[in-house]
């Protein structure tokens, strides 16, 4: 049996402040799920890390840290006193604007609160290791739908976008899972209170008369939805669809160079990540491995 891990990177909403919504799914032999879970927990560990490894609210800078003096060379134990020092400060002058102001830096700061005893260098250091983990695992397998939201019509219903995108990602999980004769399969989701209960149906959909690609006889069971602080391959996945989302909005390649190896291939073509542009012709990298005309 297969594992296939999801995550998201991006709003499916047309009017979210990001372009692109991406689903990713990392596959792997469910018999080797604990020696891979140990090799993170070992990553983790190490910088003292317990709970979910958020890649968007890791990777940014924390101007508070910036405002410290000599940061860097402070023990894990003063940075974080330092910055929850800065962060009360912060709060206090946000009253001044009104609840809101408050509501929404004190929200920023409990994302970010796990991870105030590293500077930005180790942050980064430690989400090159778990790309570069994941990128070395020759067994583990990428499927990724990268939906260009601006390529749906404006009247189109916001949960299109996570429609299609999931069908995608299901279909090449199921048709890798066929080319490799491997009889089953199953998906994990981190936890989604807004899309579960569609995405449920829409697997149950696909169990009774398959996606409009095929069947979907070697899935087993619905999506089974879990909280993403607990399950270190669903933040993987969340690496992962963070990595390709900033390579298609950004053009950054650090992360995604990592990995990009991993998603599916067959007979050497790029079948496990698509480009969706609609209409609008494409000529990156994604789109010339596809073999998109």
């Amino acid at each position: 049996m297969h594992i296939c891990y999801l995550d998201e990177s991006g709003s499916y909403s047309p009017n979210a402040n990001t372009s692109y919504f991406i689903l990713l799914g990392l596959s792997i032999p469910a018999a080797t799920w604990r020696a891979k879970d140990a090799e993170i927990a070992t990553v983790l560990d190490t910088h003292n890390l317990f709970g979910e490894v958020h890649t968007a609210w890791m990777i940014r800078s924390y101007p508070e840290q910036e405002r410290i003096g000599g940061f860097a060379a402070l023990s894990p134990g003063d940075r974080q006193a330092a910055v929850e020092k800065e962060r009360k400060s912060d709060l206090a002058k946000a009253a001044l604007k009104g609840k809101q102001a408050v509501k929404t830096l004190a929200r920023n700061y409990a994302k970010t609160a796990r991870y105030t005893h590293l500077t930005h260098a180790e942050r980064v250091a430690i989400l090159r290791n778990l790309a570069d983990k994941v990128g070395g695992w020759q067994d583990a397998v990428l499927f990724g739908d990268a939906q260009q939201k601006s390529a749906h019509a404006p009247e189109a219903p916001d949960a299109q976008i996570m429609d299609h995108a999931f069908e995608q990602v299901v279909t090449r999980f199921h048709t890798f899972l066929g080319r490799k004769s491997i009889d089953l399969g199953m998906l994990v989701q981190d936890q989604n209170d807004t899309a579960g209960v569609r995405l449920t149906r829409l697997a149950r959909r696909y169990h009774a008369t398959g996606t409009r690609y095929s069947a979907v006889s070697r899935l087993v069971e619905t999506p089974l939805f879990v909280d993403s602080k607990l399950t270190s391959m669903v933040q993987l996945a969340d690496l992962g669809a963070y990595a390709v989302r900033r390579f298609f909005e950004k053009n950054e390649t650090d992360l995604f160079d990592r990995i990009y190896a991993r998603f599916d291939r067959s007979a050497g073509k790029l079948v496990g990540l698509r480009h969706f542009t609609g209409r609008q012709k494409c000529n990156c990298r994604v789109c010339k491995d596809h073999g998109r005309p």
